[in-house]
């Protein structure tokens, strides 16, 4: 999972903002940052300074800037007359449609991955680094969070922690979909926070896991070494039958759409599902483990 998760969706503003200025968006998405370079481009094009185009659209060098910064989202205003001033080819119109809002709590890699997993027909997910995000307690993610590098401020932190708390509703509001997880002993054996902390981590775990749609399977230590040892990955079925991946690292995520490498992580998932412990033998396994501390 991304160490920085959980992800609102936003479009063109029906109410024009005459002449003015609006908010700055605080965390730009991917949509507002190409539909910026896309409008730089056609000013550029027509041989126009950011001056000129401010003038043309009614709007302020800097709101100009800041929409071709992704800083900003630009209304309806704003997106006709930018059409009108650079050509008026439809082209900005279409764009438009597509922008959305970045999604507080969201690392910039892991947006696109979220917004797949919110509609997909099944997800698996191996972890070997931290309890699965769509499993945490608040307090594990709090913890997460909390010791993070660079700090995060007290503001920042509660709307990371919100944010990935907010995505543990999807488990809820999906019944119907399968969820998997193969999760590594070692994960659940870090300590962290005090034992009431431990406690809460292992009957948060248990009862996300208890659904009849989600599958938690543990990797116990004596199993050794096996096909996932890369790394973490996911993989999910949209609703049109399509598998994707993603892979995380430092800083970075990767989506995998290549149905090859693709089809090599769903290999190596199912090679270690038949490693890891029976559904009913990794509770068992929580369970002592709870019984331990």
């Amino acid at each position: 999972m991304g160490i920085v998760e959980g992800e609102a969706a936003g479009g063109v503003g029906a109410r024009v903002v005459p002449a003015g200025e609006w908010e700055r968006e605080p965390h730009p998405s991917d949509s507002l940052r190409t539909f910026g370079a896309f409008v730089q481009a056609l000013r550029e094009h027509a041989g126009l300074s950011r001056v000129d185009l401010g003038a043309r659209v009614q709007y302020s060098k800097h709101t100009v800037e800041s929409v071709e910064l992704g800083r900003r989202m630009p209304d309806e205003g704003f997106v006709e007359r930018a059409e009108e001033a650079l050509g008026n080819t439809g082209a900005l119109r279409k764009a438009a449609r597509h922008l959305t809002r970045g999604e507080a709590g969201l690392a910039a890699w892991f947006r696109r991955w979220a917004r797949l997993e919110r509609e997909a027909a099944s997800l698996c997910t191996y972890e070997c680094r931290l309890v699965p995000g769509l499993l945490q307690s608040e307090a594990y993610a709090r913890a997460v969070f909390e010791g993070a590098i660079p700090l995060r401020t007290d503001e920042e932190l509660e709307v990371q922690l919100a944010a990935r708390m907010e995505r543990q509703v999807m488990m809820r509001e999906r019944p119907t979909v399968p969820f998997s997880f193969i999760v590594e002993e070692h994960v659940f054996r870090r300590r962290f926070g005090d034992v009431e902390a431990m406690r809460e981590l292992f009957d948060h775990v248990l009862e996300r896991s208890a659904p009849r749609n989600v599958t938690l399977q543990v990797v116990p230590l004596e199993a050794g070494l096996h096909a996932c040892l890369d790394g973490p990955v996911q993989v999910l079925e949209t609703p049109e039958g399509r598998r994707l991946g993603y892979s995380e690292g430092q800083k970075n995520g990767r989506l995998i759409s290549d149905p090859k490498e693709v089809s090599v992580l769903c290999q190596r998932y199912e090679t270690l599902r038949s490693q890891a412990l029976s559904p009913n033998e990794s509770v068992d396994l929580l369970e002592r483990l709870r019984g331990e501390l």
